[in-house]
């Protein structure tokens, strides 16, 4: 699945990241085009019944990973894209996701430490280098293609050479890979570290987004933390709607991980979402 060109469309429409906590709600809510599920929350051979039941009905289901650390420098492990590749193919997907992170030290003497939490890849040439060939391995092995997401951060490495978006568009020339743009996290790498988003989105080969992420957080002491237990934000909607100026993404859905919600709140942030792609939710002036 490697190479330099981005090819076909695959449209996905208005989603929601699938949780147990709000599979009930989920399922009552009215035009969801599909769901995002951790991939490794999942087991292939025993699906909770809630999401064998949108299967069923015809609702697409996306894995989205979170242990590959396909910005380490080790290769990826094949048991992890196994496993990926299982989900895939076990809930009929159309595409897989993960993270331009790393997750994990590499192997050396001592014992391995395993992060709990997605790091940021250094915007360097070299950590570009490996970053390309470890998506070209798991492109290789995957059964359909792959989307990367940008990541949130509350830091940059120093001696970065390349800024977000030139980082993700040489990526995507390099490997074909496609984009899982969060628009929460642009809005986060903002406030914490003084990028523009605007910036990002200009230099970004939209034409590779497969979907996109949106979800609230909150500022406490002059930081922006990626809660994913918040309501979705005006800020967070502006940068959607800057990104919806440039391009009609395939799809959009909302996150949400904690403090779980009601289904009537659930569905009043998917309408201001659905508002901001129709245009009605823009801001002017």
């Amino acid at each position: 699945m490697g190479g330099g060109v981005v090819r076909g469309r695959i449209e996905l429409g208005t989603g929601i990241g699938w949780r147990p906590e709000i599979a009930d709600e989920i399922a009552g809510l009215a035009g969801i085009d599909w769901v995002e599920v951790v991939a490794e929350n999942i087991c292939p051979g025993h699906l909770p019944d809630a999401l064998r039941r949108l299967l069923d009905a015809g609702t697409t289901v996306v894995p989205h990973g979170v242990s590959l650390g396909l910005g380490g420098a080790e290769r990826p492990d094949l048991a992890r894209l196994m496993a990926l590749a299982e989900r895939a193919e076990a809930l009929g997907s159309p595409l897989v996701s993960e993270h331009i992170a790393f997750v994990r030290s590499a192997a050396g003497p001592g014992p391995r430490l395993e992060a709990g939490h997605l790091l940021p890849v250094p915007r360097t040439r070299d950590a570009l280098d490996v970053l390309c060939e470890n998506v070209r391995i798991a492109q290789d092995a995957l059964p359909v293609p792959l989307a990367l997401e940008n990541i949130a951060a509350l830091f940059a490495w120093p001696d970065e050479e390349l800024t977000e978006g030139q980082f993700l568009a040489e990526l995507v020339g390099r490997t074909g890979v496609r984009l899982l743009v969060d628009v929460a996290n642009l809005h986060t790498n903002h406030v914490n570290r003084g990028e523009d988003p605007a910036r990002a989105l200009d230099e970004l080969p939209v034409e590779a987004i497969a979907y996109v992420h949106v979800a609230g957080g909150h500022e406490r002491d002059g930081l922006w933390y990626d809660s994913h237990a918040h309501p979705v934000t005006r800020p967070v909607l502006d940068v959607l709607a800057e990104l919806r100026a440039r391009v009609t993404p395939p799809g959009v859905m909302l996150e949400r991980d904690d403090a779980f919600p009601s289904g009537a709140e659930l569905a009043a942030e998917l309408d201001a979402i659905r508002a901001v792609m129709t245009g009605a939710g823009a801001r002017h002036g």
